[in-house]
C-alpha cells in the first residue's frame, strides 16, 4: 500500500515512508530523508528542508521527500516554493492526484485562482480527491477564472534590474505579465513575477544547459536544453517531458502560431516542427 505523508493538523505531520515498486532508494538518500524527519520533529524546520532537499538531490525520484518537503514549506507559508515542490511530483508521477489537489489548494490559498481552477479540474471522479476539489472549486468560485488567449496583462511598463541570477540565456514571458529567465549553470528556470519576487520555476535533472525559451498559445513551454541535445516542453500544469530528441546543440527556440521553430548549432540547420 503507498504511504504518503498527510497534514493532520496546523501543527502536526505525519511522515510515512513510500518506495515505488521496482526501486531502491540510496541509502544516503535514505539518510537525509530520516534526518528531515528527525529535526522536524525537533522543530528544526530549516534543517528539516535542508535534508529533504539533499535527499531529492541524491534520488530526483523521491516522491516521499517531495511529499514532506512541499508540506513543510506550506506550514511556513512559503506557498510558491510548495506549489513549485508539488509540481516536482507530478513532472514525475502525473498521476498523483493528492499532489494535483495541493497545488489547488495552495493556490486558491494564496489568489491564484487560475491555477487553482486549472488543478483541481484535472482530479478525475475516480480519484478519492475528487471530492474535496469540487468543494474547493465552490468554495473559491474557481468555475469561471479562465480568461480568453487573446486577453493579455502588461508587463509594468517600468525599468528594472533583477539581479542575481546565475548565467541567465533566454527569456520569455506571458500574458499574465511574468517574465520567465533561463539559467544555462544552474540548470534552472526561474520565473519573475510582475512585482518582482523571483521563483524557482523548473530544476530538473532533465535540464542540461537551457539557452533558450518560447511559450505557446496554450501556456506550454518549450526549453532549448543545449547541452542535452533536445527540447523540452512543460505544459501549463507543469509537466515536464523530452518533446524533439537527438536536436544536435539547439540555441533557439521560437513559436509561431502552431509552429515551433529551433535553431541547431550542431548541424546548421532551422527545424520547423507542427506543436501537438
Amino acid at each position: 500500500m503507498k504511504k504518503k505523508l498527510l497534514i493532520v493538523t496546523i501543527i502536526m505531520l505525519l511522515f510515512l515512508p513510500f518506495v515505488k515498486a521496482a526501486e531502491i532508494v540510496p541509502t544516503d538518500a535514505k539518510i537525509e530523508y530520516n534526518n528531515g524527519v528527525d529535526y522536524y520533529k525537533t522543530g528544526r524546520y530549516e534543517d528539516a528542508i535542508a535534508s529533504f532537499r539533499t535527499a531529492i538531490r541524491l534520488y530526483p525520484n523521491y516522491i516521499d521527500a517531495y511529499y514532506n518537503l512541499g508540506a513543510i514549506l506550506e506550514y511556513l507559508n512559503q506557498c510558491d516554493e510548495s506549489v513549485y515542490v508539488y509540481k516536482q511530483i507530478l513532472a514525475r508521477t502525473p498521476d498523483e492526484y493528492e499532489a494535483t489537489y495541493k497545488v489547488a489548494s495552495i493556490s486558491a490559498k494564496i489568489g491564484d485562482k487560475t491555477t487553482a481552477s486549472q488543478y483541481a479540474s484535472m482530479i478525475p471522479s475516480t480519484s478519492s480527491f475528487y471530492p474535496q476539489a469540487m468543494e474547493l472549486i465552490v468554495k473559491y468560485n474557481l468555475g469561471k477564472t479562465s480568461k480568453p488567449l487573446s486577453q493579455t496583462t502588461k508587463i509594468p511598463q517600468t525599468s528594472n534590474t533583477y539581479m542575481n541570477i546565475t548565467s541567465p540565456t533566454g527569456i520569455a514571458t506571458d500574458n499574465d505579465g511574468n517574465v520567465f529567465v533561463a539559467s544555462f549553470n544552474e540548470n534552472a528556470i526561474i520565473k519573475i513575477t510582475p512585482d518582482g519576487k523571483k521563483i524557482m520555476f523548473f530544476k530538473s535533472p532533465m535540464l542540461k544547459g537551457p539557452i533558450s525559451i518560447a511559450l505557446d498559445n496554450n501556456g506550454s513551454m518549450f526549453i532549448a536544453n543545449y547541452n542535452a541535445n533536445n527540447i523540452i516542453r512543460i505544459t501549463k500544469f507543469g509537466v515536464a517531458s523530452v518533446y524533439l530528441s537527438d536536436v544536435l546543440k539547439p540555441y533557439s527556440v521560437h513559436v509561431g502560431g502552431n509552429m515551433l521553430f529551433v535553431s541547431c548549432q550542431g548541424t546548421n540547420s532551422v527545424m520547423r516542427v507542427q506543436i501537438k
